[in-house]
């Protein structure tokens, strides 16, 4: 890898993870921050040499541009310990991730999106309408990694892999989007375990 480059919104979660992700590894980023509610990721420059999706997070590698939080994840994390030699483990983690961010980040990134962000009274009538639904949703996801972690310390094995780091990242800001954490115990142990963990790093350093 030559210089990596973080093209991203330093409070949202999916741009943390992959920050987290390279403080474990010792791995050094340059950070370039984008107002997504200014729109600056929309620029025609932006579309035109970061992300036709106009989305971040971008991991850039040199004139290589990968999108998409957890690809870039497991591209950092890629022959390290975070991504477990075993390949059942290894489809386990990455079921994990996909699950990331097709069960648990539309509902309580969104949620946080909204509350911190934008305001209810702010939302469109189609988004206020949705509102019960996603926390319903989100409710769901943080019972079901609850229930894994009573019966095992991470998510995936007994090892920190890439599957918490990138669960952590949107988790343990859910209070932010509304979610009472106290009513997942084990959600919380993990947390702090997560937290604990050398090379760790906070989604405000």
């Amino acid at each position: 890898m030559s210089s990596l480059v973080l093209h991203e919104y330093a409070a949202s979660g999916n741009c943390y993870k992959i920050r987290l992700t390279a403080a474990h590894l010792g791995i050094p980023l340059e950070r370039r921050d984008y107002d997504i509610v200014q729109g600056e990721t929309r620029t025609p420059e932006f579309l035109a040499t970061v992300n036709a999706n106009g989305r971040i997070p971008v991991l850039q590698d040199g004139d290589q541009f990968l999108p998409e939080s957890n690809a870039a994840c497991f591209y950092l994390a890629d022959g390290s310990a975070l991504i477990p030699a075993d390949r059942f483990a290894r489809a386990d983690m990455l079921r994990w991730m996909f699950w990331e961010q097709y069960n648990h980040e539309p509902n309580i990134a969104t949620l946080r999106f909204w509350h911190g962000w934008i305001g209810e009274a702010n939302l469109t009538d189609l988004q206020r309408a949705t509102l019960p639904g996603k926390f319903a949703a989100g409710e769901a996801a943080l019972a079901l990694i609850d229930q894994r972690l009573a019966a095992a310390p991470f998510l995936v094995g007994d090892a920190l892999t890439l599957a918490d780091i990138t669960l952590y990242a949107y988790t343990h800001v859910a209070t932010d989007a509304g979610f009472d954490l106290g009513a997942y115990p084990a959600v919380e142990t993990w947390l702090n375990r997560v937290g604990s963990q050398p090379g760790h790093i906070a989604i405000t350093d």
